[in-house]
């Protein structure tokens, strides 16, 4: 386990079994990781049982903030902008009283209210959830898998960008190889979004010794032998992640070595940030803790971020956005 002190603002009305799994989850995160410290945004009652159990050292890392406010999963995101708990984490994270945030809450709110409450970096249109998929050659990056179901290849482009410097950054992945998701691996396959994004990120300088290989397939997510980081909008992104944790449920479980891809960091947004799967179990819960925890550790929204500004990309996004139908290739 890393070394240091890593303070997690958890989101206790968050996901479909809150709060009790989340309860459960961060009971289990803060007794595995001694360095860990939690502040628990939600009902004190439900923060209470959690820190009843807990042994008197182990009580002493963990704080709450009472807030009774959530933001449904069902609501519109908009909903983030109210007095909810998920708002009052991000508050935390941006005063300073946590270095990272988890939720099991609704995305598209997450996504806002960390948008608005801790700033977009300025190059970042769209900011991207980045899953770790555990595929059978090694670990694969997908993103986006929900924070912007929006396809243009100017937002693909960029996120090519953060998804090789997240692979390099977050789990030392060396020279990452990155593939654009679509129906086929041959040079124009896919939709208008997807072949006008081939060029763009053939041209796209990548950080850390990145190289885009080309289209890939879904099979190619799954093992892990053509690509490190597979780009791809949100909407097809959150469906094929969703797909792959079914797929690993009827097989009994992921590859060795790693486990199901249940939790995302949030790549954009000047915080650390990390969203949970709604369904989240305990153990899910407590891997988003863990994952946000690593995060922090590692400076990686910093570095992150760094790279993203050294990449020099600026004049591509403009230069995609300027493409028109004329130039879609037609084969």
């Amino acid at each position: 386990m890393e070394p240091g002190t890593a303070r997690i603002a958890v989101d206790l009305l968050g996901g479909d079994n809150a709060p009790a799994v989340v309860v459960d989850g961060a009971l289990r995160a803060v007794r595995a990781d001694p360095d860990l410290h939690l502040l628990l945004v939600g009902p004190p009652e439900a923060a209470g049982r959690l820190i009843d159990t807990l042994d008197p050292a182990q009580r002493a890392r963990v704080a709450v903030r009472p807030v009774h406010a959530a933001v449904g999963m069902a609501d519109h995101p908009s909903a983030a902008r109210g007095d909810s708990t998920v708002r009052a984490a991000v508050h935390a994270v941006r005063e300073g009283a946590a270095d990272a945030l988890v939720s099991a809450g609704s995305t598209g709110a997450t996504v806002t209210a960390a948008a608005l409450g801790l700033g977009r970096w300025p190059d970042v249109r769209s900011p991207a959830l980045v899953a770790t998929l555990p595929a059978v050659a090694g670990p694969v990056v997908l993103l986006d898998v929900g924070g912007s179901l929006e396809p243009r290849p100017a937002v693909l482009a960029r996120h090519a960008v953060l998804g090789t410097a997240y692979a390099a950054v977050a789990h030392a992945v060396g020279a990452p190889r990155v593939g654009l998701l679509s129906v086929g691996s041959e040079a124009g396959k896919g939709d208008r979004a997807r072949r006008l994004a081939d060029p763009a990120l053939a041209a796209a300088a990548l950080p850390c010794g990145g190289r885009y290989i080309g289209l890939v397939e879904g099979y190619d997510v799954s093992l892990g032998t053509r690509a490190d980081v597979v780009v791809t909008d949100g909407f097809t992104g959150n469906v094929l992640l969703k797909a792959i944790e079914g797929a690993y449920a009827m097989a009994g479980g992921p590859p060795a070595g790693g486990g199901a891809p249940r939790a995302a960091a949030l790549l954009g947004v000047a915080g650390t940030v990390v969203v949970c799967h709604g369904a989240a179990r305990a153990d899910d819960v407590a891997s988003g803790i863990a994952l946000a925890a690593h995060l922090w550790r590692r400076r990686a929204a910093d570095l992150v971020r760094a790279l993203l500004d050294g990449a020099d990309a600026g004049d591509r996004e403009d230069t995609t956005d300027r493409i028109t139908d004329t130039e879609v290739p037609t084969s």
